[in-house]
């Protein structure tokens, strides 16, 4: 057992004693005080009500004490309810109410205020954030409202009724929020909301709180975009398509000084009614379920099956980097590749990654065994976050594909960003790459400042590979 919970039961008892003695004692005491007044009328009945009384008293205090512990409901620093309980209130107001509105509030910077402040100061900003907000919703006369800490600097507010009737003030909060400062500390604060016409599943709408902060948190407050399928619905179909191998399979060519060098394939699971699932629709759901390497292996093999000994570009795949770290997928590749020989240098998969993976020296091992056995690597979304940055720095790896920021307006600024990472490339033999390029003057401009592999719209549509 754990020294915590070792300790929490020690404190249990001993907390458990103190309230019990005085109960015990004056229950000993009406005992005593009963024998000696009256010892000669006393019947066997008293003294088996007495060791009753005395075991009912023991057992009550106890029950008291270690069910007291389990049911708190409120935390001490914010005020707010549990998640616990949150989720039990919300999900009975929900079945009751039926039009229910839920609204995430975020503390942005409080892993870096927890760093730079101490996490004492951490503590008080969530507290005063949670006392700024209340006060905020009852001058709008909202009021006995759930409200609880979800995790981190994450807060959840439920209100009846639907979300027309929030927007406008969760919009104007989250305005108000940028005078929101504690002790000097600025505090960033971002939100989302959506209701019960998204779905009545609890979890499900919470979740989609947080997908649709993520994508919005640059504009501090957007309601959601409903998917036309519930999301119970789309974890079905998921599961259903990777299960059937049911999916459609196109793929772009990607031109170097007008030559076809490779295809990049992309993957459209399909449902039973024929409906073709987005990857910004299925990805997420893939990871919560553990079907990414099920998915990845599924589109490597169909792949390979598309990839002819004569074939002279290469198949570039997006693939998981979870997936490149799982013993089963790597295994698996392996068998593939001494299969099919020919595979050599046919094969590059793309790697995108948003957090920064601590064991980089494991995965460096890895992609340097695969490099070694004909297996191409390029890191994607380089100049758009830290961790491709951190990658190029520390991987060795065969190409580099930008952010498509660069291939929007492509300006001064954005060329001479861009030559600067070229010239990081060359140095170290990495080949550079861009997509989306949808005109002809940036398809030169990018001739001129050196990119080497080259893919949009306007270099070649989406071609048919495999129908589900």
């Amino acid at each position: 057992m754990l020294l915590p919970k070792t300790k929490e039961r020690e404190y249990r008892f001993k907390l458990a004693l103190r309230m019990g003695l005085p109960i015990f004692g004056l229950v000993l005491a009406l005992i005593s005080h009963t024998l000696i007044n009256s010892y000669a009328t006393l019947t066997a009945s008293f003294y088996i009500e007495s060791i009753i009384v005395l075991v009912f008293s023991i057992y009550f205090i106890f029950y008291l004490i270690y069910n007291g512990f389990d049911t708190k409901i409120t935390e001490s620093n914010t005020g707010a309810f549990t998640r616990e309980y949150l989720y039990k209130y919300l999900k009975k107001r929900i079945n009751l109410k039926k039009e229910y509105t839920l609204i995430l509030i975020s503390c942005d910077n409080i892993v870096d205020i927890n760093t730079r402040y101490g996490i004492k100061n951490g503590d008080k900003v969530l507290k005063e954030l949670s006392i700024w907000l209340s006060e905020y919703l009852e001058s709008k006369n909202i009021k006995y409202y759930p409200f609880g800490h979800i995790k981190s600097g994450d807060f959840v507010v439920g209100l009846e009724g639907y979300k027309e009737q929030y927007t406008t003030i969760m919009e104007l909060m989250c305005l108000k929020s940028d005078e929101l400062m504690v002790d000097d500390i600025e505090v960033k604060i971002s939100g989302a909301i959506n209701d019960t016409t998204y779905t009545y599943s609890l979890d499900y709408l919470i979740e989609n709180l947080f997908e649709i902060q993520e994508q919005n948190r640059n504009n501090k407050i957007q309601s959601s975009k409903y998917k036309e399928i519930s999301p119970s619905e789309l974890e079905k179909f998921v599961i259903q398509a990777v299960s059937n191998k049911s999916f459609e399979m196109k793929k772009q060519y990607i031109y170097e000084n007008d030559k076809k060098i490779m295809k990049e394939c992309f993957v459209k699971l399909q449902t039973p009614c024929g409906k073709l699932l987005h990857a910004k629709s299925y990805m997420k759901v893939l990871d919560k379920l553990r079907l990414m390497v099920d998915f990845d292996l599924m589109v490597l093999k169909s792949s390979i099956k598309e990839c002819r000994s004569e074939d002279e570009e290469i198949f570039a795949l997006n693939i998981s980097p979870t997936s490149i770290r799982n013993h089963n997928f790597l295994r698996q590749l392996k068998d593939l590749l001494a299969k099919n020989k020919y595979l050599k240098n046919k094969i590059m998969f793309i790697l995108n990654e948003r957090e920064y993976y601590s064991r980089v020296d494991r995965y460096k091992e890895i992609l340097d065994t695969l490099r070694l056995e004909g297996v191409l690597i390029a890191i994607d979304k380089i100049g758009a976050s830290h961790t491709s940055f951190l990658y190029l720095r520390e991987l060795n790896i065969d190409a580099i594909r930008f952010d498509t920021h660069y291939t929007k307006e492509l300006n001064n600024r954005d060329a001479n960003m861009l030559q600067g990472f070229i010239t990081i490339a060359k140095g170290r033999n990495i080949r550079t790459w861009v997509k989306m390029i949808e005109s002809a003057q940036v398809k030169e401009k990018l001739k001129v400042i050196g990119i080497e592999y080259m893919q949009g719209k306007y270099l070649g549509k989406l071609e048919e590979i495999r129908k589900g």
